[in-house]
């Protein structure tokens, strides 16, 4: 059975570093949660595989107005759910089949387990916040088994 790789990106605030985008080539689907900032960043992902992505709380204008607040993905037989921020999430992921939610938002990377759910926050790709770091995580999918990982950028 093959493996399916999802490229998971968020908040990259106008800024689409040359290490994410090799970080995410490879990718069968990529997921962009949201604050993107910069439509020409959707683009970019788009060239590299087919991308899903959700409004974040920082992306405004005609071309962010046109984003969903929530989107799904379904990955094998794998429900994907993405959301910008976790706080807004109004349903229960477990009773509406989803198996993955992937929220950013944070700015902190996330892997946890919660009800059988898997919650995953790539953090922030974009500019550096604080001293969190910049990241992209990474789901492989194969049938109905899922499994995360992130993977920290060098960031100037």
């Amino acid at each position: 059975m093959k493996t399916i790789r999802v490229g998971l990106i968020s908040d990259t605030h106008g800024l689409l570093r040359a290490e994410a985008e090799r970080e995410l080539h490879g990718s069968d689907y990529i997921v962009h949660a949201g604050d993107i900032c910069d439509p020409a960043i959707l683009e970019a992902l788009e060239r590299i595989a087919p991308l899903t992505a959700v409004r974040g709380n920082n992306d405004r204008g005609p071309w962010a107005e046109r984003l969903p607040q929530t989107s799904t993905l379904r990955v094998g037989s794998v429900q994907i759910l993405a959301i910008h921020d976790l706080g807004t999430l109004s349903i229960d992921p477990r009773t509406t089949g989803v198996q993955v939610v992937v929220a950013g938002h944070s700015h902190r990377p996330l892997i946890e387990t919660r009800d059988g759910v898997l919650f995953v926050n790539p953090g922030s790709a974009g500019p550096r916040r604080f001293r969190l770091p910049v990241s992209v995580a990474h789901l492989q999918v194969q049938g109905s088994q899922v499994r995360a990982e992130w993977r920290e950028l060098t960031a100037i």
